[in-house]
């Protein structure tokens, strides 16, 4: 019924998002968990993904864990790991042909001691492991300060190993603030890679999602802004002169390499998004025209008595 009603509205099932990090039983873990009785709850959960997979038409699983370990000596690493890809084997197996999963990383959080996927290392490792449809996806969040995001993506997409992006900005850990209200300038760096690494063919199946908690913001302007935001970022990279960017490199002109970049990433592309949106039929200013359309006073005085959604929604 979701699979029609979304045909109907013109919209695509996207990722199946797994989640074996609620439940109680899962606070040792879920296919790390040393109990088997509990690993193979989550997996049969991760298996029942597939299923609704196959149900909606979605060729995407989304996988991650919050599993790990807060304190030295809690757990055995390397058991953990043997237990994450005999759990990945499983899911890997049950996938049909046109369908693939997205293994997503996070340095810490709830585990602090050792997150089981801690990095894009551990990630790639086991997707290597697995097979061509086992693939990485990077949260923009999920690094340490300091950490070269756009060197991992052009290494991923050159390995054909680039499932997707949660994208988010950061200032402190995974704080799923807008994309591109931190730094604008990784944003560009990100795309810039993309671009080049040819993450925007058709035939590249790199999956854009946003990652983003809006707290105090309204939600679905928070939602516009980002997408605005990921617009801008790639028109800039669109903009980069690369022939005299390739010229500049071969000839070990560092000033004027980077200035290619930079001036591309100084002009302000929103006058020409502008103009794009509006030979698509769009409005122009996409915020402006959600501010005129009255709808967030509608449905919020719609919904005045209703129940909130949250985790057991």
């Amino acid at each position: 019924a979701l699979a029609a009603r979304a045909a109907e509205l013109g919209v695509g099932i996207g990722a199946i998002n797994s989640n074996v990090f609620q439940d109680d039983a899962y606070m040792l873990g879920s296919v790390t968990n040393p109990d088997p009785r509990v690993r193979a709850r989550a997996i049969d959960h991760l298996l029942e993904c597939v299923d609704i997979m196959d149900a909606t038409g979605s060729s995407t699983l989304k996988l991650w864990f919050s599993d790990g370990t807060n304190y030295p000596g809690q757990d055995d690493i390397r058991s953990r790991q043997d237990r994450l890809a005999t759990a990945l084997e499983r899911v890997y197996a049950r996938l049909g042909e046109h369908q693939r999963f997205l293994l997503e990383y996070k340095l810490f959080e709830p585990a602090f001691y050792v997150s089981d996927v801690p990095d894009w290392g551990t990630a790639y490792a086991h997707c290597l492991r697995l097979g061509e449809r086992a693939q990485v996806v990077v949260d923009t969040g999920h690094h340490a300060p300091g950490v070269n995001i756009e060197f991992i993506v052009a290494f991923l997409l050159r390995e054909g190993k680039l499932g997707g992006f949660d994208f988010n900005s950061r200032f402190y850990a995974d704080d799923d603030l807008m994309v591109g209200a931190a730094d604008p300038f990784q944003l560009f760096r990100i795309m810039f890679e993309v671009i080049g690494g040819g993450g925007l063919e058709a035939d590249a199946n790199v999956a854009f999602m946003l990652d983003q908690c809006h707290n105090i913001e309204p939600k679905i302007a928070g939602q516009i802004r980002s997408v605005m935001n990921v617009q801008e970022a790639t028109a800039k990279a669109l903009l980069v002169d690369r022939g005299a960017l390739a010229v500049a490199q071969a000839a070990g002109d560092v000033l004027g390499a980077n200035a290619v970049v930079m001036d591309a990433y100084n002009t302000d592309v929103r006058p020409l998004l502008g103009q794009v949106r509006g030979e698509m039929g769009l409005d122009p200013d996409p915020m402006a025209a959600y501010g005129r359309s009255g709808y967030f006073e509608r449905v919020r005085d719609e919904r005045v008595g209703g129940a909130p959604a949250g985790w057991g929604a």
